[in-house]
């Protein structure tokens, strides 16, 4: 399969790999609204409002949405060219723990629940749809493949 989904844009100030930042970075900026209460912008201009003990998202559920987002992401552009989905609905689930290693997730779980429509286009659709899941969970979706690998963050004060 040749059709990679992820249109996941680019940084505006990045510069290509000769200048200071990375040609592919990524950038938001979070901003305290109250106590426990922040706003996160882009640079296109997007935001979110996070807290924690609210309707709001928190910070944990934005990264389980940020999992179902980015797999949305491959998933639909790809089958949407077959079929219009009837419906389209990702759940992902985690356990939350604490132990030696601090507070985390673990047992991550994404269940798809897409129907298509009867007929040739949401045949084909139903028929890419294992491998765009396989592609997008082992290859694809940056934000899955990333808790999955694992990644170094780093903190500093300015």
């Amino acid at each position: 399969m040749s059709e990679q989904t992820s249109d996941h844009t680019r940084d505006p100030r990045a510069t290509d790999s000769s200048g200071p930042r990375a040609a592919d970075v990524r950038h938001v900026t979070l901003t305290r609204d109250s106590v426990g209460r922040y706003t996160v912008r882009n640079d296109r201009g997007g935001s979110i409002t996070t807290s924690s003990g609210t309707e709001e998202l928190s910070p944990v559920e934005l990264l389980l949405a940020g999992i179902a987002a980015c797999t949305a992401v491959d998933v639909d552009t790809v089958t949407t060219r077959r079929a219009e989905p009837d419906s389209f609905q990702i759940d992902v689930t985690a356990d939350k723990v604490k132990d030696e290693h601090g507070n985390h997730l673990k047992d991550i779980e994404v269940t798809f629940r897409i129907r298509f429509p009867d007929g040739d286009g949401g045949d084909a659709a139903r028929k890419i749809l294992p491998s765009l899941v396989r592609r997008s969970h082992e290859e694809f979706c940056t934000v899955s493949r990333t808790v999955m690998l694992g990644a170094e963050v780093t903190a500093r004060i300015e």
